[in-house]
């Protein structure tokens, strides 16, 4: 298939401090607004993870995802942790989370794209974005959350380019998370 974005996002597009660790005004929404769909949710993301070959991030997503999950067990930390992982940075030389290699640049991750199957990308925004620029985005998926957030970080933010989308499908989880996959034109 190609590089997946996958990612939560409210109503309003909000993608920024989803369960509240990174201490924004308005973060923490992915609880509140996900409630008792959450164990749902929850078996949909680990079946994704289970069919995907590997990970790609962002360095500081990198960071991030290996300070909370290398401590972490269960089917879906499991699977984190054991996935091949590459990691898109040009100022770093060593990954924090288990399992990584290094691409110094989008020329690599185009190579990695040719030669992988399912890569998926989690959180990662401004790498996102690149990815999109260049044309090197196949799917997005995007686990819609019933909450207005109202201002944070959004997921498309500012891109340079204009991508046609086509929506290949929709599901329910619960009663009101949505899971939507676009095909990148």
């Amino acid at each position: 298939m190609g590089i997946i974005i996958s990612t939560n996002s409210s109503l309003d597009g909000i993608v920024q401090d989803p369960d509240g660790q990174e201490g924004t005004e308005r973060g923490g929404w992915f609880g509140r607004a996900g409630g008792a769909d959450l164990d749902l949710f929850f078996a949909a993301l680990l079946e994704e993870a289970l069919a995907a070959e590997a990970l790609l991030l962002g360095r500081r997503t990198d960071q991030w995802f290996a300070a909370r999950w290398l401590t972490r067990t269960g089917p879906f930390a499991d699977r984190l942790n054991g996935m091949p992982k590459y990691v898109v940075s040009s100022t770093s030389d060593e990954p924090a989370w288990s399992n990584a290699t290094i691409l110094g640049d989008l020329d690599q991750v185009a190579k990695l794209r040719e030669s992988t199957g399912d890569v998926l990308v989690y959180a990662s925004y401004q790498l996102t974005r690149a990815l999109l620029d260049h044309g090197l985005v196949d799917e997005i998926r995007l686990a819609v959350f019933p909450i207005i957030v109202g201002a944070g970080t959004r997921l498309f933010g500012d891109t340079t380019a204009s991508r046609p989308l086509q929506q290949v499908s929709s599901r329910t989880i619960g009663t009101g998370l949505t899971l939507l996959t676009y095909q990148v034109g």
